[in-house]
C-alpha cells in the first residue's frame, strides 16, 4: 500500500479503548458444498447465469467474464481425461491460444490461452482473449471418474482486462486444503521446485522454504495491487482492500509454514501464555528495517519480510498476525486510508486498546514503534477510520 511516510517523531501512546461497528455487503469467497471448490472473485463481478450447481457465469461492468462448468457423470457430458476436455474446448471455441499443463499440489492442471471470436447480435465477430484452467476435483462418490472443473476468464480483446482474468483464476481453490496455499496461476508462473534452508531474520536459526517462494509471493502482491488500484476511488474500496489482504494471506500460509512453526517454537520458550508469545513476536517484527516502495505496491511479501527483516507497517502486521494464527491465536490486521497506517489485531486477554470486528474485540498491536500490545498513538485512536480484516 502507498501509505504516507511514517513520521519518526516522539508520540504519546495510550491504551485507548475504541470500538468500531461496521457492516459491509458480503463479498467474500464463494464455496461450493456440492463439489468442494471455492473462489474469491474480484469485486463487482455479478452472477448472471447458470444453474447454481454445476454451471456458473459472472461478469463485471468493464467487460470481464468468468464461467465455471463442472463436468461429472450425472451432468450429461463427461470426458475420459482432462486432455480430452481441453481438446474439446479448443475445438468448440475454435480457439487459437496455446495449451500447457503443470502439477498443482499433486494434481494435473491445464492452462489454456484463450483467443477466439463471439458473434454479436448483428452477427459480427468480436475477438475475445483471456485464460482458462481445467482441473480434476476430489471424487466424492465411492466409484466413478472424478468430476472436472473448467474455468474460463475472458473479455473483449481490445480491453485491458488481464489483471481481472488472472486474479479470478488464481482465486480458485479446487479443494478445502488448497484454500491456504498459493493459487494455480501463481504456481504455474512461479513453480516451487527447490527446497532450501533460509535464515530467519535476527533470531539465529533457519527454516525451510522454497527458493522460488519470495519471487512468487511478490508477484502475487504486485498483481493484486494492480487490481486493487482500480477500486481505490470506488464505493466498495473497503471490500477491495479486504480481498487484497485475503489474497496475500492465502498465498503466504503454506509458504511460511515452517518459518511460523520454528518462530513459535523458539519464541514461546519457556512456554508462556498467548499474550506473552504475542509480545515476544511483536518485539521481533518491531526490529525490522522500515522499507517503502513508492513505485509499486509498497508491500514486502511475507517471505522476504521474515527472512530479510524488512517491510512497511502492513507487511509487519500481516506477518505477526499470520504466525499468531498458525499458533491458534485468532488474529488479523487493521488498516486505515485516513491515517495511512496498519496495525495487528489479536484476540488476547488483558488490558489495552481494542478494535471490534464482527462483534469480537481484538487487542491492537503497533508494529513500527517500540511499544507493547494494546498501545496506540492517541492521534490514531478514532475507530471509524479503521478497517478490520480477520484471517480465519
Amino acid at each position: 500500500m502507498n501509505y504516507r511516510k511514517y513520521m519518526n517523531v516522539k508520540k504519546i501512546f495510550l491504551p485507548v479503548l475504541f470500538v468500531c461497528f461496521c457492516s459491509f455487503i458480503h463479498s467474500g469467497p464463494i464455496h461450493s458444498p456440492a463439489w468442494g471448490f471455492s473462489i474469491d472473485l474480484p469485486l463487482s463481478y455479478e452472477f448472471i447465469g447458470g444453474n447454481g450447481r454445476d454451471r456458473f457465469s459472472f461478469a463485471n461492468a468493464e467487460g470481464a467474464n468468468f464461467d465455471i462448468i463442472i463436468y461429472h457423470t450425472g451432468g450429461g457430458t463427461h470426458y475420459a481425461s482432462l486432455a480430452a476436455l481441453v481438446q474439446d474446448v479448443q475445438r468448440r471455441l475454435n480457439n487459437s491460444g496455446d495449451v500447457d499443463s503443470f502439477q498443482f499440489r499433486g494434481r494435473e492442471v491445464y492452462v489454456i490461452e484463450l483467443a477466439f471470436s463471439l458473434s454479436d447480435a448483428a452477427g459480427r465477430p468480436n475477438r475475445m482473449s483471456g485464460w482458462a484452467i481445467a482441473v480434476e476435483l476430489e471424487n466424492a462418490a465411492a466409484s466413478g471418474p472424478p468430476p472436472m472443473l473448467l474455468a474460463l476468464a475472458y473479455g473483449p480483446e481490445e480491453k485491458d482486462l488481464l489483471v481481472f482474468h488472472l486474479s479470478a483464476l488464481n482465486s480458485i481453490a479446487p479443494e478445502a486444503q488448497d484454500r491456504y496455499a498459493p493459487g494455480p496461476i501463481t504456481e504455474f508462473l512461479y513453480p516451487r521446485q527447490t527446497r532450501v534452508r533460509a535464515p530467519v531474520f535476527g533470531l539465529g536459526f533457519e527454516a525451510e522454504i522454497f527458493a522460488e517462494d519470495a519471487e512468487g509471493a511478490q508477484s502475487l502482491v504486485d498483481r493484486e495491487f494492480l487490481l486493487l488500484h482500480r477500486y481505490l476511488n470506488a464505493p466498495n474500496w473497503q471490500q477491495a482492500w479486504q480481498r487484497f489482504y485475503r489474497a496475500i494471506y492465502r498465498d503466504s500460509v503454506y509458504r511460511l509454514a515452517d518459518i511460523a512453526f520454528e518462530v513459535e517454537r523458539r519464541l514461546n520458550m519457556p512456554a508462556g501464555d498467548d499474550r506473552d508469545f504475542a509480545e515476544r513476536l511483536l518485539r521481533w517484527v518491531q526490529t525490522f528495517y522500515y522499507e517503502r516502495d513508492f513505485e509499486g505496491s509498497d508491500f514486502v511479501n511475507l517471505v522476504s519480510a521474515a527472512t530479510e527483516g524488512r517491510g512497511d507497517c502492513d507487511s509487519r502486521a500481516m506477518l505477526w498476525a499470520l504466525i499468531l494464527r498458525q499458533a491458534n491465536i485468532p488474529s488479523g490486521i487493521m488498516v486505515s486510508r485516513h491515517f495511512g497506517h496498519a496495525m495487528g489485531l489479536a484476540e488476547l486477554p488483558g488490558s489495552g486498546a481494542r478494535f471490534e470486528v464482527n462483534g469480537r474485540p481484538f487487542l491492537v498491536a503497533e508494529t513500527t514503534a517500540d511499544v507493547g500490545i494494546g498501545l496506540i498513538d492517541q492521534g490514531m485512536s478514532a475507530g471509524e477510520h479503521w478497517l478490520g480484516i480477520i484471517f480465519e
